[in-house]
């Protein structure tokens, strides 16, 4: 270990340099990644982000929720995107497929678990390397967030979207949390314990989290918030 005097081994200097040199390389492909995303997406007109478990299964009653969540959007007018896996993301592209609306796919690549489901439109299924592309494209596409019950990335892109909503680092749109008996304890945490208790967010942040189970309840209020708002249907230019 170096005193900050003693210049470190040529060996770790060595690796520093192939490590800049790799740095460099990297902006380039996330440059390529988001110019990719934004050609394909541009296009795509108003769409629905569904985020969920890639480990649930068809028989599972919130898998059969998604896919019925996905048709009645695709019914009024809505794409749906997803992560482009199985899971969740598969039961939201099948919903959207056989309304025959439009399917997208944001797929990523993992070591394990990932792979596209069929569901998805060829034109529209995209692979990403970096989650933090990825995300960006789930945020800037999306007029609305539909979130299942799900593990550690679902969490992840639900907060990412409420953080980014009550920065106002994006426009205010609908975060639809689904299934009460999964999401109403995590509610009732933040209420008790992050409000009340450590006032670490205002009163006012808890109406960004809305906690629906009836899918016509959920295209009823996306629907509504955009006619009460006066809102255009366009991709979030704020990012």
């Amino acid at each position: 270990m170096s005193d900050g005097l003693t210049p470190p081994p040529a060996r770790l200097m060595k690796q520093w340099t192939q490590i800049k040199g790799e740095n460099a390389w990297t902006m380039f492909k996330v440059i390529a990644e988001f110019v990719d995303g934004f050609e394909s997406l541009n296009r795509i007109g108003p769409c629905i982000s569904i985020f969920g478990s890639a480990r649930t299964k068809p028989e599972n009653p919130h898998y059969q929720t998604a896919v019925k969540i996905a048709q009645k959007l695709t019914d009024a007018g809505y794409g749906i995107i997803t992560g482009g896996g199985p899971g969740i993301m598969e039961a939201a592209n099948k919903g959207a497929s056989l309304q025959g609306g439009v399917s997208v796919g944001l797929n990523i690549d993992l070591p394990f678990e990932q792979s596209h489901n069929v569901y998805i439109d060829d034109d529209k299924n995209l692979s990403h390397r970096y989650f933090f592309v990825r995300k960006v494209m789930f945020v800037k596409y999306a007029q609305a967030f539909v979130v299942l019950p799900g593990g550690f990335g679902t969490m992840d892109e639900i907060f990412e979207v409420l953080t980014l909503i009550q920065t106002k680092k994006i426009t205010q749109v609908p975060v639809i949390m689904v299934g009460s008996s999964f999401w109403s304890g995590l509610k009732d945490w933040i209420i008790q314990v992050m409000l009340e208790k450590e006032h670490n967010i205002n009163p006012e942040d808890l109406d960004l989290m809305p906690i629906m189970d009836d899918p016509d309840e959920i295209v009823h209020y996306i629907n509504n918030f955009y006619a009460e708002r006066g809102h255009q249907l366009i991709p979030n230019y704020t990012l």
